[in-house]
């Protein structure tokens, strides 16, 4: 059985400063790609946000912000979570750590397995990467259902660490993501109709 990630509890303070004109100008650059990667699914492709240093950067700021004082470490899920969690490692001066896909990193490792909403996935970080003491800023990009986050949820309980908070660029209305990882904090940036 794995262990439920210990978790901050959740707050609502108010947004950092600027997060209103950086929302409009992500909003503006992700592209809806219909039916990828399988019919039915509408992909939120961040690809032109990434492209845009001077976004990452004010999006890396603001997840620090958001999260200021209260986490260690970052943990960044592959693969487009790395960009994020790489800028806000760098931001806020904190040691980053990577949530890989099966197979992909050496050692011995925690692993997770989860549901997406178009199929099944496992994530893993190395044993060493964590300590107990802590607190784990968990980043990726968009926010579905909440299973990858769970799992990385799952990843940082496994280590004995706590999770701090979720920080994501764009989460999918409906699908109630945020509401499965709770009672942690999830910040947002902006939610999509898809």
């Amino acid at each position: 059985m794995t262990p439920q990630p210990t978790t901050v509890p959740a707050t609502t303070p108010a947004d950092p400063p600027g997060t209103a004109a950086l929302r409009a100008a992500v909003r503006q650059r992700i592209r809806v790609v219909p039916d990828f990667p399988e019919p039915g699914i509408r992909f939120q492709d961040l690809t032109p946000v990434f492209g845009d240093p001077e976004l990452v950067r004010r999006l890396a700021v603001t997840f620090t912000a958001a999260f200021d004082g209260a986490f260690d470490r970052v943990l960044a899920i592959e693969a487009r979570g790395f960009v994020l969690g790489t800028a806000v490692a760098a931001a806020a001066d904190r040691p980053l750590v990577l949530a890989r896909k099966k197979g992909k990193l050496p050692g011995p490792v925690h692993r997770a397995d989860y549901a997406l909403e178009y199929g099944t996935a496992t994530l893993e970080i190395q044993r060493d990467a964590l300590a107990p003491d802590d607190r784990v800023l968990v980043v990726d990009d968009v926010l579905a259902t909440g299973g990858t986050f769970a799992a990385a949820g799952a990843l940082v309980a496994d280590a004995g660490a706590t999770v701090a908070g979720y920080a994501v660029a764009a989460s999918i209305a409906g699908l109630h993501g945020a509401a499965r990882l709770a009672p942690a904090r999830v910040f947002s940036l902006l939610t999509t109709a898809d």
